[in-house]
This record gives structure tokens, sequence and C-alpha cells, in this order.
């Protein structure tokens, strides 16, 4: 099998931005973008049968190794060598980041990009897409337990479950371990403001030549069915970019927005927002 193909990954945190950028690259001609992937689930999966299986365990330690690195690379270059002729593929998944380790083992030296946005925001974000739906129930609150039934208590329960408290604590052990320093972060708030700066330093940490995008008018081409994730996986992008309203204090309250931003004091600092 052919090694033309370059594979790049997103592993962003929720409500950050990451379907707009992947539509946004999407414009490129050489670039295949992806929606929610299911690769990184493909290859794990695969992982606990290589650890589990008795076969494997068997035979000799290190040849089964090499095999099941092959087994991986070019299982990830054969899926999208059946999808797409184009020559640059970005995969996005949230948990590329934190396996990055186990990423390198089959696929070395990846390139990772992280879109980041303010805490403040991204569970302001999730709060609006609560009041949005009062049709639906959103699993977040239970009235009977008197979990989820204010503001401050629904994002206690977003700060300490899926998507976005597991995304924020990914984040922190990544930095923990230095493998930030592998990746490119993008904030939300500049690819907004200022996006084709943003894409330059996307391409060159690439290494591919950088593309003249049309931010007035990105079409969505990336396409997933959001019900199978709930009211809270909403992946449609507005076709012009531009800075969203800074109401996180609005919707959540000043105190518990201030609370917030103690909370993630890490982030902040890290990424000097």
């Amino acid at each position: 099998m052919s090694n033309n193909k370059q594979i790049f990954f997103q592993s962003s945190l929720p409500r950050s931005g990451s379907t707009l950028l992947q539509n946004i690259i999407g414009q490129n001609p050489n670039f295949y973008v992806t929606p929610t992937s299911g690769v990184l689930e493909l290859v794990f999966a695969s992982r606990h049968n290589y650890s589990e299986s008795p076969e494997f365990k068997a035979q000799d330690a290190k040849t089964m190794e090499n095999g099941f690195k092959g087994f991986c690379k070019y299982g990830l270059l054969g899926y999208y060598h059946s999808i797409t002729d184009k020559p640059y593929v970005i995969d996005k998944s949230r948990g590329w980041g934190y396996y990055q380790d186990f990423l390198d083992f089959f696929y070395p030296e990846p390139k990772i990009i992280c879109m980041l946005r303010d805490p403040r925001a991204i569970f302001a974000s999730m709060e609006k897409i609560h009041r949005k739906n009062p049709q639906v129930v959103s699993g977040v609150v239970n009235d009977s337990e008197m979990v989820g039934i204010t503001t401050e208590q629904r994002v206690a329960v977003w700060g300490s479950s899926q998507p976005v408290g597991l995304a924020f604590q990914r984040l922190y052990d990544i930095i923990q371990k230095g493998n930030d320093k592998k990746m490119l972060f993008v904030k939300f708030e500049h690819l907004t403001s200022n996006p084709q700066a943003e894409l330059n330093r996307i391409y060159n940490y690439l290494g591919v030549e950088s593309y003249a995008h049309d931010f007035n008018n990105v079409q969505q081409i990336t396409v997933e069915d959001d019900s199978v994730y709930g009211q809270f996986g909403d992946h449609k992008i507005k076709t012009k970019v531009e800075p969203p309203a800074e109401d996180y204090n609005e919707v959540l309250g000043q105190q518990l927005a201030d609370n917030i931003k103690q909370s993630y004091q890490w982030l902040y600092d890290h990424f000097n927002y």
C-alpha cells in the first residue's frame, strides 16, 4: 500500500469550533475532513483484543507487537485510501490528544490540532442549548434528586461528566505529561477574529502549502446525524466566520463565571487566556 497519503488529527474541546475548523479546511481541495470519526474506536478496540487474546500472548511478544503496529498503521491508511483520493486527511476525534502516545506507537510523530475556548464560553454554550430545548429531556436535570435544577448545578454536572469534564481532565493530563508541546493549539476566539492568520499557523504546523479560504461562505461538508448524540451534539455551523457574542457573564451570572475561571485557572494560565 502506498504511504503517500498524510493523516492529520484534530482533538479539541467541546463547543470550541472543531466542526467549523474542519469545514474551513475542507474548502482546500487537497483535504478530506471528517465529522466526528470512529477510527480511534476501531484501533482502540483492536488494542484490547491484542492485549487480552491468548492467541497473541502465546506467540513471540516482539513479533506480535510489530504485527499489531502494522495492523493499526495500515488499517488507518487503508481506511482513508478506500474513502478518498485526496492526499491529506484530518481525522476529528476528541480522544487523539489523550491517546497521543498510542497513536505515536503506530503512526509516528502525529500532527494533532486542538481547538481551545474560554471555559466560561463553553459552559455558557451548553447552557444556551439546554435553554433552547425545553421540550426535550436533556438528561442533565433530575428533579427528584435535585440535580441539575439550577445553572450552577448544571455546570457542575457538565464539568464532572462527558464530554466537557472528560475533555478538560484529558487536556490537563496532556499538559502534565508534556505532550502539549507536540500539538498545535488554536483558540476559537482567534480563529473567529483573524481566521486566515490562524489557518496559516495550521498549514505551517502541518507542513502544507497555505490556501486562501473564503470565510464569508463556509459550506458544511461534514455530515452527521446529531440525534445520535442528543441535544448537546450540535454540529451545525454558520456560513460566515465571525466572533460570537461574549455573553457568558449574562448567561451564567458573574459569580458563576468567576468560579469557573478560578476552577480552570490552570488552563487560563497555560494558554495565556
